[in-house]
């Protein structure tokens, strides 16, 4: 057991996979665990998770610059996005980031957009022309952070998924048409979870695609019957939601809401950094590292207890706010 940043983490040294799956705080995996048993007893009905939708709908909207009522709740990224691809019309100028995870990307060419890839580093210079820039904060496969200034100052609308960034990185991302996380990475939060949060023109233009009596003005007044009748703010883009994962996100996203992100960006770059500069490498300045590595230097890293991912053919590791020094040395030491 670890303890950091005020919390309790059973999270055992070397693992270094967060960008694949986050691990709770112990209060959020009791949480999910004391759901799971009234569920078991038949102790809970169908309306006991609609406070845990709140809070955490709340705890994101902080966690973003947003506020509450311009957050959508979901269940995964490609559906959240969805909704805003079918806001756009046929062939539509979809400009998106070469490489970028294909649940951003592939609902807008799945909806017939024109969409072009360019290097990330050209983005903010090729966005003119376009109908909407769609990007990762944080780029899934290694790490590299967006220039969101340069979008900002393009003019054209942006969606943003910060499913590698919320979390570790401090955001204030009120400026953008649409900003989209699932809660399984950094998050801290069951699978089942992500959230949606719009500009006041993205809440009245994402479509709601999967419209339901859970995204009503009042859900429990919207059970039969026409006619559509949809909530004013964000939640008319709502889905119902996964009671599971919602007790759980209600538990971590408050605790990562109140912490100092900067001091939790500067835990987590710090360990990347020292892997790299360990290696003899140029620091970066992400929680996520991505490295080329000889044939064989996987296993190695595997057999001294280092959980990682291998994506885009190469060894991805993620820093968060319950790593230590000791998983450093643990990888230093493996590819020595």
């Amino acid at each position: 057991m670890r303890t950091a940043f005020g919390a309790a983490f059973d999270v055992p040294a070397g693992y270094l996979n967060t960008a694949s799956v986050g691990v709770p705080p112990a209060p959020t995996a009791a949480a999910v665990a004391g759901a799971v048993a009234r569920w078991g007893s038949g102790e809970d009905g169908p309306e006991a998770a609609d406070a845990a939708v709140t809070t955490a709908r709340e705890a994101f909207g902080r966690l973003v610059g947003v506020p509450a009522d311009r957050v959508a709740s979901g269940a995964s990224v490609a559906q959240m996005v969805a909704m805003v691809a079918a806001s756009l019309p046929v062939g539509a100028r979809v400009l998106v980031a070469e490489g970028d995870f294909t649940s951003l990307t592939f609902p807008f060419a799945a909806r017939g957009s024109r969409v072009t890839e360019v290097p990330l580093e050209a983005l903010a210079s090729a966005a003119p022309g376009h109908d909407l820039v769609a990007v990762s904060v944080v780029q899934s496969a290694d790490g590299r952070i967006a220039d969101l200034e340069g979008l900002r100052a393009t003019g054209v609308p942006v969606l943003l998924d910060a499913s590698q960034a919320v979390g570790w990185l401090p955001l204030s991302l009120g400026w953008a048409d649409w900003v989209v996380a699932a809660g399984y990475k950094w998050l801290m939060s069951p699978r089942g979870c992500a959230w949606l949060a719009c500009s006041p023109r993205g809440v009245t233009s994402a479509v709601p695609v999967a419209a339901n009596w859970w995204a009503g003005e009042d859900p429990w007044t919207s059970v039969y019957g026409l006619p559509l009748r949809l909530a004013r703010d964000a939640r008319r883009l709502d889905i119902s939601p996964v009671w599971l994962s919602q007790h759980g996100a209600a538990v971590s996203l408050p605790y990562l809401a109140s912490l100092d992100l900067a001091a939790v960006r500067d835990h987590g770059v710090g360990l990347a950094d020292s892997v790299l500069e360990g290696l003899g490498l140029a620091a970066r300045g992400s929680a996520i590292v991505s490295l080329s590595l000889p044939e064989g230097a996987g296993e190695r890293l595997a057999a001294a207890g280092v959980r990682s991912a291998v994506r885009a053919g190469r060894v991805r590791l993620g820093f968060h706010l319950y790593n230590t020094a000791e998983d450093v040395d643990l990888v230093l030491r493996a590819l020595r």
